[in-house]
């Protein structure tokens, strides 16, 4: 009996934990959880209104996804990129998107592709707005790579995704960024319908590194691109 009552009790905090996450997850993304910042599970707990556990059981998540880290005699804080392997998440950034285009040319259903273009035409209706660009821009991408049909691709593209989150807020609030963009993805969608996968691939990758580009300013800008880091554990 006590036993049961511990799994309903268990299965009933997987939401509050879920929920926990997401948040954490959102608040880091956006910027208002800044990187090298400290997260203590009381004041957390305290804002979210839930219990510590949820919160433990998040910020165990994270710390296991490299968003977070435990520092001895300081506690939990958001990890911060270095310059090093900023440039290595960008690099495979180029390698699985890139794929992925040259793949998607081969694949993509013809409905697919119209499902892209009308993303991007939305974008373009979307100028100024960074919210829905930063949306659109996330669907558009996570349509590209779902019509590559490569499971194992979508798994690593998503690793990568989580790990840029702690970047914070999109580049795409910048207008001129948010333009550019959407001329390179127009690129993008003319070589997958033409059926053109070298073309596509070097569509993405230039796509890619526009936007490291602007990521590398928008960091250096606000301080907060540190030139080495620890890392990751292996």
């Amino acid at each position: 009996m006590a036993s049961a009552t511990r799994t309903i009790a268990e299965s009933a905090g997987v939401p509050q934990t879920r929920g926990a996450y997401h948040r954490l997850l959102e608040e880091i993304s956006s910027g208002r959880i800044e990187p090298g910042s400290r997260i203590t599970e009381t004041e957390l707990a305290e804002r979210l209104q839930m219990s510590r556990t949820p919160v433990r059981e998040a910020l165990r998540r994270l710390e296991a996804e490299g968003l977070v880290t435990h520092k001895p005699r300081v506690g939990v804080i958001v990890r911060q990129l270095g310059y090093p392997e900023l440039m290595e998440l960008y690099e495979m950034r180029w390698v699985l998107e890139g794929t992925a285009a040259r793949l998607a040319a081969r694949a993509a259903s013809e409905v697919e592709l119209e499902e892209l273009a009308a993303i991007n035409d939305e974008m373009a209706a979307s100028a100024g707005d960074g919210a829905a660009l930063y949306a659109l821009n996330r669907q558009f991408h996570t349509t590209l790579i779902a019509a590559a049909r490569n499971r194992y691709l979508v798994k690593s593209v998503r690793a990568i995704e989580l790990t840029l989150q702690i970047l914070g807020p999109s580049t795409l609030r910048e207008m001129s960024r948010a333009t550019e963009a959407i001329a390179e993805h127009a690129r993008v969608v003319e070589a997958l319908r033409a059926r053109d996968g070298a073309g596509a691939e070097a569509a993405m990758r230039a796509h890619m590194e526009s936007a490291q580009r602007t990521r590398l300013r928008q960091l250096r800008r606000h301080g907060r691109l540190m030139e080495s880091e620890e890392g990751p554990e292996p």
